[in-house]
């Protein structure tokens, strides 16, 4: 390492950022690997030495002490709690990898430059997807509950909302149609696994697909029995259906590393496609039957 390399400020300014950027990651890889045990704590333990290594080296050049980011370390780590330590990690190096490529140029610049950028985009994914957990081995269990529920009840509602006009009766018949689906899919989902004889837990594979559904479920219903009028409920299904898609589609595409905007584009075509579909065979049928509620 050549520390004594003089450095201009413009350069001094960009790797006091890499610092704080090292420092905070090994601070919340180092408290991430507290919350693990075997594997797991060895592997967060080994990538918060390399994030601590990469702070000192950029240190020998900068001659300055940065702290890490608190706010940053709460965030992570908070988000670890509520969405898995893959997705958070991987959602973390993907932050840092944008970083570097804005000034790859000034880092390759520096005799350690080329091998920290290796260690980043390498090493450390390497070491990523050595962390073993529990979710993201029923990942297509819950997209199997989600978009069932997503494709099946937002057709049902949309349906729903032109044959009967009412919103308490929309709601009450979505979350009925919607539990008993939940039920079925989750059974469904066991027998699927039981019969594959995979690698998966049958019942832990039919929770999660039921949990997801259920949830799902939930987020589409309640706006019937909030707002009064029918079709404002049935704009804000929508909305939350939307958000869903979006929200799930970022995490499959982070945690697996697959692209977002296709699976997002398809996703969404899928279901409101059903949906509009469902609008014209409800208005249809209140027609035909001439159905007054």
């Amino acid at each position: 390492m050549n520390g004594n390399q003089s450095i201009d400020e413009e350069t001094k300014k960009i790797l006091l950022g890499f610092q704080r950027d090292e420092i905070t990651e090994h601070r919340i890889y180092k408290r991430l690997s507290d919350l693990e045990r075997g594997k797991n704590r060895d592997v967060l333990l080994r990538i918060s030495e390399d994030e601590l290594r990469h702070y000192n080296i950029w240190r020998a050049y900068t001659q300055t002490e940065v702290h890490p980011d608190d706010l940053k370390v709460t965030a992570y780590l908070a988000i670890a709690r509520l969405f898995g330590i893959t997705f958070a990690t991987k959602l973390m190096e993907k932050g840092e990898e944008m970083a570097q490529a804005s000034y790859a140029n000034t880092i390759r610049e520096l005799p350690e430059g080329e091998t920290i950028i290796a260690e980043e985009n390498e090493h450390e994914n390497e070491l990523i997807g050595l962390i073993d957990e529990e979710r993201l081995n029923y990942v297509g269990s819950m997209v199997l509950g989600l978009s069932d529920a997503l494709v099946e009840l937002t057709g049902t509602i949309a349906g729903l909302t032109f044959a009967l006009q009412n919103s308490d009766m929309v709601g009450l018949a979505a979350l009925i149609t919607g539990i008993a689906a939940s039920l079925s899919m989750a059974s469904s989902e066991y027998l699927s696994q039981k019969s594959e004889g995979g690698s998966k837990d049958p019942f832990r594979a039919s929770l999660y697909t039921g949990v997801a559904y259920v949830i799902t479920v939930m987020l589409l219903v309640f706006p019937y029995f909030t707002f009064g009028d029918i079709y404002a409920s049935l704009a804000v299904s929508l909305l939350n259906a939307f958000l869903i898609i979006v929200f799930f589609t970022f995490f499959v595409s982070v945690t697996k590393d697959q692209p977002f905007k296709r699976r997002l584009v398809e996703m969404v075509a899928i279901t409101f496609g059903v949906a509009a579909i469902s609008f014209a065979i409800g208005l249809a049928l209140r027609a035909v039957f001439g159905l007054e509620v």
